[in-house]
């Protein structure tokens, strides 16, 4: 098998850009980042998978291209033509950061991506690590504010650091509810945790571990409450930086009114709705949880999280907590040392100081 390339081209239609040079020095260091070389170019030689940044509602001609990630720096409806692998939209020029850590994920890291339902959102990439089971299972939830823009892309780096760590990853996507409606997220993550009992490769349910970052950890917590004392049940549930107080996050308007967009209204019109989801009112939720949080993320959010675990702690549940530097993304980056305390609990709840993976 030969070794995939390390060079990576982004097809870019001549005008997309305002300004040229601030997308040529954003991608030089991108591909430095990841040990890659390459650039923007008119037009690519080759079968290996490029970045094609066409403009807003302009086809790809897939003819020259094996496979593609489509990159719209606005907001789109998403590209699903034939070819087009992912199609990251409206993430603005940082857009091509993401493409290309796409990339070198899906190249060098690559996962299997198992369909739990007939959606092409309802999808999960799972990475099955070397070597014999069976493996403790990690199940990454993205956040992004529920927010179609924001895919399971932004779990991919976790996701193959736990993999090299002897977890199995099972990285999920999900309709998110300002394309599909908040039940619909609802059921689909539900849905996404089941298809675990027929996921292929030697799998461990009985440890598995939720992990949820931002918005995703409003979705791990709850789904953690919803299952507890069923089969299937997780070991435990990890907060990210989670929104675990939708009533807090919604009178405080935090993401631009995030939480009132994705369920559709404001805490004083929908409570049930808020108190069901909401991880802080289903306390206690009858499953171990880790709740991690950074020191310069948004101090609303840090807020969240320390009052969360102080009314967890006060309840039966068993719960701890990690505190360290960074902002919102550290605790998801496993270049950062608030990440690397996080796996160090998990490692010693799940696995013990006899299974314990080398650093």
């Amino acid at each position: 098998m030969t070794n995939p390339s390390t060079h990576l081209d982004i097809v870019a239609t001549p005008g997309v850009f305002a300004d040229l040079a601030t997308a040529q020095d954003l991608v030089t260091r991108a591909l430095s980042a990841r040990g890659l070389t390459g650039g923007i170019v008119d037009a690519a030689a080759g079968s290996d998978e490029v970045i094609v940044v066409p403009g807003a509602g302009v086809p790809i001609d897939m003819a020259s291209h094996r496979s593609v990630v489509r990159v719209d720096l606005g907001q789109s409806t998403p590209d699903r033509s034939d070819g087009i692998r992912t199609h990251i939209r409206g993430r603005g020029l940082d857009g091509l950061r993401f493409a290309i850590d796409s990339v070198y994920f899906h190249r060098f890291h690559p996962g299997t991506i198992v369909s739990y339902g007939d959606h092409p959102e309802q999808r999960v990439e799972l990475r099955v690590p070397d070597g014999d089971g069976p493996f403790p299972v990690a199940v990454l939830i993205h956040g992004g504010y529920w927010r179609s823009r924001w895919e399971f892309d932004l779990m991919d780096a976790m996701a193959v650091d736990l993999t090299a760590r002897g977890y199995a990853t099972w990285n999920i996507e999900y309709r998110r509810p300002d394309e599909h409606g908040w039940d619909t997220t609802t059921a689909d993550v539900a849905a996404a945790i089941a298809a675990l009992n027929t996921a292929p490769g030697d799998l461990d349910l009985s440890r598995t571990v939720l992990f949820g970052h931002s918005a995703g950890g409003q979705l791990a917590l709850r789904l953690a409450a919803d299952s507890a004392g069923k089969p299937g049940t997780p070991a435990l549930a990890v907060s990210l930086a989670g929104v675990l107080d939708l009533r807090v996050a919604d009178e405080r308007w935090l993401g631009e009114g995030a939480v009132s967009n994705a369920i559709g209204a404001r805490y004083a019109g929908a409570q049930e709705t808020y108190q069901n989801s909401s991880p802080i009112s289903r306390l206690p939720l009858g499953v171990p949880q880790l709740v991690v949080s950074a020191a310069s993320d948004d101090p609303n959010l840090l807020e969240i999280s320390r009052a969360y675990y102080a009314a967890a702690s006060a309840s039966s549940d068993s719960v701890a907590s990690i505190e360290g530097p960074g902002g919102h993304f550290a605790v998801i980056d496993p270049a950062s040392e608030i990440y690397q305390d996080m796996v160090r609990e998990v490692d010693a709840r799940i696995r013990g100081t006899r299974d314990h993976a080398s650093e």
